[in-house]
């Protein structure tokens, strides 16, 4: 029997012809400008938790509903070590609390999660190291000022933790604005190919930085380069697996790392779970570019684990899987869960019905370039719950920079750089030239943004401060150190 299928109707020249009418740049700039004066950008500086803000700590509580219980206690130590860490963990509270501020109008796709410890650097197909947004987990389309205040939030409250002087916080703050406003403005200049093009290299990411660091800082990014490039699929071999008898599996470091035969107890239970693994690969494949299914077709798959990862994902099912090819060269997975983003109780449901896809599309837009292997999908799970999850490749060249190590004009070039990366990734999707236009040439949103991020850093220090408390007081379990 043969299948037929229905093409989709070609869209004709007809129906391009009638279509609504590009606008012209100076009408773009027009929007730009209207939307200043309808939200002047002074009023970015507005934060007040007002007697209805939800509870941060009952926001979070949400999100335990739809996690593994066994891990919550490590996700609620991690966030009470400091006030950074909280902030990591506290996107759904932020989100809430961002809703109820002033917004241009203006959109384009964003992280949603924009703090400065989700940049770094990663592997292009092409291997040079690149430095950009590293988790996605939260995007959505939305207001491009909720992930410029949260990077310039995330800047203050990792000063705080350095002890920086409140005149430093403010100057990487405002920095890190400005770096994003001009960014922004220099993209308005460009064609919409030179923006998907622009990238920043280990090079230019050298460059920008050189003359901000002194001799000891510039070593600590020559150490954190190296280090990146060690973070390959061989490098992860050595660091999570072992072979027993002949056999590669990966090693066990419980509660962050638990092979599949130690979640289900008997070997025969996992070998009919990992039977119905192969096939999710299968569905997973379907979502790759032909010609990456014939390169993820060389590695069979050898052994799948539960790894803990970050903070604020701490509980959601984030699997390790292991494949080798001709069972030698390794190839490593990471298969994550994606829910709900953060954003759409604020902005709106996701267009996608998948959540995995959800997370791959915006990836997609707003990343230079992407994992090779980056795909979605759904799976029943070990209990039988079925869940959206996407897919990339685990450490290819991954690395971070140390911010906790930074000093002042080390955490200033760190955040210029983060603000220039976030521009070009609400560039790639958003209006840039109506966006340059409400930025205009002046400061006057990096200085509402700055008192924005003092005022919000001190409420995630009373957020936190309640955190502790609910621990000590039996509310909350948790487990520190881990």
């Amino acid at each position: 029997m043969t299948r037929t299928t229905t093409a989709p109707p070609r869209r004709t020249a007809t129906a391009t012809a009638t279509s609504a009418p590009m606008p012209t740049r100076e009408q773009r700039v027009s929007r730009g400008k209207a939307a200043r004066t309808e939200v002047p950008r002074s009023s970015h500086a507005d934060f007040s938790a007002g007697p209805v803000r939800a509870d941060p700590l009952a926001l979070l509580a949400k999100q335990d509903t739809t996690r593994v219980p066994e891990l919550l206690p490590i996700r609620y130590g991690r966030m009470a070590s400091s006030p950074f860490s909280f902030f990591r963990g506290a996107a759904l509270p932020m989100a809430s609390d961002l809703a109820a501020t002033p917004r241009s109008g203006l959109t384009a796709q964003i992280c949603g999660d924009a703090h400065l410890s989700n940049f770094g650097l990663f592997a292009s197909p092409e291997r040079r190291l690149v430095f950009d947004i590293n988790d996605f987990d939260e995007t959505a389309p939305g207001p491009w000022e909720w992930d410029v205040k949260r990077l310039a939030t995330s800047l203050e409250v990792a000063g705080r933790s350095r002890d920086f002087s409140s005149k430093a916080r403010r100057g990487i703050v405002l920095a890190a604005v400005e770096a994003y406003r001009e960014a922004m403005r220099e993209f308005a200049e460009q064609d919409a190919l030179d923006v998907w093009y622009a990238h920043a290299d280990v090079a230019e990411i050298e460059a920008l930085t050189h003359g901000r660091l002194n001799a000891r800082q510039r070593k600590s990014v020559s150490r954190t380069v190296a280090k990146a490039k060690t973070k390959d699929n061989l490098g992860s071999l050595g660091r999570f697996a072992d072979v027993h008898d002949g056999v590669t599996q990966l090693r066990a470091e419980p509660p962050l790392v638990v092979p599949l035969r130690d979640l289900v107890g008997d070997a025969e239970t996992a070998r009919t779970i990992e039977a119905g693994l192969r096939g999710v690969l299968a569905a997973y494949r379907d979502t790759l570019e032909p010609e990456r299914r014939q390169l993820l077709d060389r590695y069979r798959l050898v052994d799948v684990a539960r790894k803990v990862v970050g903070v604020g994902s701490v509980g959601t099912r984030s699997w390790m899987l292991l494949l080798l090819e001709d069972g030698l060269s390794p190839l490593f997975l990471q298969a994550k869960e994606a829910g709900r983003s953060v954003l759409e109780d604020f902005v709106g449901a996701s267009e996608f019905e998948h959540s995995g896809q959800r997370v791959v599309v915006g990836q997609r837009l707003m990343q230079t370039v992407g994992d090779i292997f980056l795909g979605y999908v759904r799976s029943p799970g070990i209990d039988g719950t079925s869940r959206d999850f996407y897919v990339r490749q685990l450490r290819d060249w991954k690395g971070s920079i140390e911010v906790e190590a930074m000093r002042p004009e080390g955490l200033l070039a760190y955040g210029r750089l983060c603000g220039w990366t976030l521009a070009r990734a609400h560039a790639r999707s958003g209006d840039r030239i109506a966006m340059a236009a409400y930025l205009g040439g002046s400061a006057a949103f990096a200085e509402a943004v700055a008192d924005f991020s003092q005022a919000y850093a001190d409420q995630n220090e009373r957020d936190h401060d309640s955190l502790v408390k609910a621990i000590a007081a039996g509310r909350i379990a948790a487990e520190a150190g881990i």
